[in-house]
């Protein structure tokens, strides 16, 4: 019997050196993620265990993204608390803005991520990690300060449900549509408990920004962890990065999984979810004519470089919606000087855009872009319940990149193909 990509991370980094589906394992990864909320807790958990000594500092990342560039006093001291616990204990991986980026994005530029990898975050979208042949896992801020104290921690070997992509996707049609539409088929717990591992021929069609964004949405399919197959574009972005720390994994032929599924790239077009659950995926011809006050293009998992040529290519030339507010997040500053360099902002700037640092502040109703009562966003964000970006009585549609800067232009939902005629699909890289 065969082993799945998961279980193979999960037995490099096991004491014992094995690990099969349903087994509980000692596990040693190598990253551990704090950002500016979970870490208060954490370094809180940390005190009251009298820990005078990490048992590896190299290993710990610290990122001020959700409240950076801090809002209020309150942020502020939340991030001081941060960077106080990196220089307390020697962590020279203290980043924040400037230098910085939302931690899932960053994460793998910073050469810390990347295949066969085992990282475990404070934080859910952890599993973009994924797209690098990895596996990023989300604990709570207590589990994380016992494996910063100790170096391990139990850890309840996942299924795997194997997702087989075939075809190639066509215009308009991303990463982004792809997780929509497999959440709205299985639901929000149709990977409950369970990893998600993507591969087969389809994939060679998607570059690694896309799938970032489907990585970092398979917790909202309830997964626990993601891993997608390795292949040469994985190679060549590690060979950029520096990551050697670990090898590549494959599943074997006989691997055993919970369940499988395909999806026909072909077959696809742009999704979009109503509100109030990632799972309302539905083909935009659907939603069309919905009016919307504020388009937001950034978050984890939809703030990359191909965000923001696929928003810029839309919106060249053209003037937002007088009765929208558009905001444009990079999810890093690199990917934020890139965009500088390609002329991608000037672009967005000149149609109407307000272009932030690199923050989560938005998407999880901390600030940066903020939804009041009764007004509705569409969002390349990865959550749209109830009061998520604001107001209890506001609404969040998401949607890819394309379709996101569409509405900017119209005011309302709209299918891109409509008015960008000029924004074909440029090559994937």
């Amino acid at each position: 019997m065969g082993f799945t990509m998961t279980e193979k991370i999960f037995a490099a980094h096991a004491q014992s050196g094995q690990a099969r589906s349903g087994d509980i394992e000692v596990l040693t990864p190598d990253v551990i993620l704090l950002n500016d909320t979970s870490g208060s807790i954490t370094v809180g958990q940390l005190n009251q265990m009298g820990v005078s000594n990490l048992f590896d500092s190299e290993k710990v990342i610290l990122i001020a993204d959700h409240f950076s560039p801090p809002k209020d006093v309150t942020s502020a001291d939340s991030i001081n608390l941060l960077r106080s616990f990196g220089n307390k204990f020697g962590i020279k991986n203290f980043y924040e803005s400037g230098r910085h980026g939302i931690e899932h994005a960053l994460l793998p530029e910073l050469g810390k991520v990347g295949p066969g990898g085992l990282i475990f975050g404070a934080d859910s979208h952890t599993c973009t990690a994924g797209a690098l042949n990895a596996c990023g896992v989300g604990f709570g801020s207590t589990d994380l300060a016992g494996v910063i104290a100790t170096g391990e921690l139990w850890v309840k070997v996942p299924p795997s449900i194997r997702i087989e992509l075939t075809g190639q996707p066509g215009r308009f049609v991303t990463g982004k549509d792809i997780i929509l539409f497999l959440i709205a088929k299985i639901g929000v717990d149709g990977a409950l408990n369970a990893a998600l591992e993507f591969g087969g021929p389809g994939l060679a069609n998607l570059n690694i920004d896309e799938r970032m964004a489907i990585a970092n949405m398979s917790v909202e399919a309830g997964a626990d962890t993601c891993v997608f197959e390795y292949d040469e574009q994985v190679a060549r972005y590690i060979e950029n990065t520096g990551w050697t720390a670990r090898k590549p994994v494959m599943p074997d032929e006989d691997a055993i999984y919970l369940a499988k599924y395909t999806i026909d790239l072909n077959q696809l077009e742009p999704m979009i979810a109503a509100p109030p659950s990632p799972a309302n995926g539905q083909p935009i011809a659907q939603l069309t004519e919905v009016k919307v006050n504020q388009v937001y293009i950034g978050n984890c998992s939809n703030g990359t470089i191909t965000d923001l040529r696929q928003a810029a290519q839309v919106l060249k030339g053209q003037s937002i919606s007088p009765d929208v507010r558009l905001i444009i997040v990079p999810a890093t500053s690199a990917i934020y000087r890139q965009a500088a360099r390609e002329g991608l902002l000037e672009i967005l700037s000149a149609a109407g855009a307000g272009i932030s640092l690199p923050t989560c502040g938005a998407c999880f109703g901390g600030h940066m872009g903020i939804l009041g009562a009764g007004e509705t966003a569409i969002s390349t964000t990865n959550r749209n319940f109830r009061g998520r970006m604001g107001h209890s009585d506001s609404k969040v549609y998401l949607a890819n990149a394309w379709v996101a800067a569409a509405a900017a232009i119209t005011g309302k939902i709209t299918d891109p193909s409509t008015i960008a005629e000029h924004a074909g699909r440029k090559e994937r890289v």
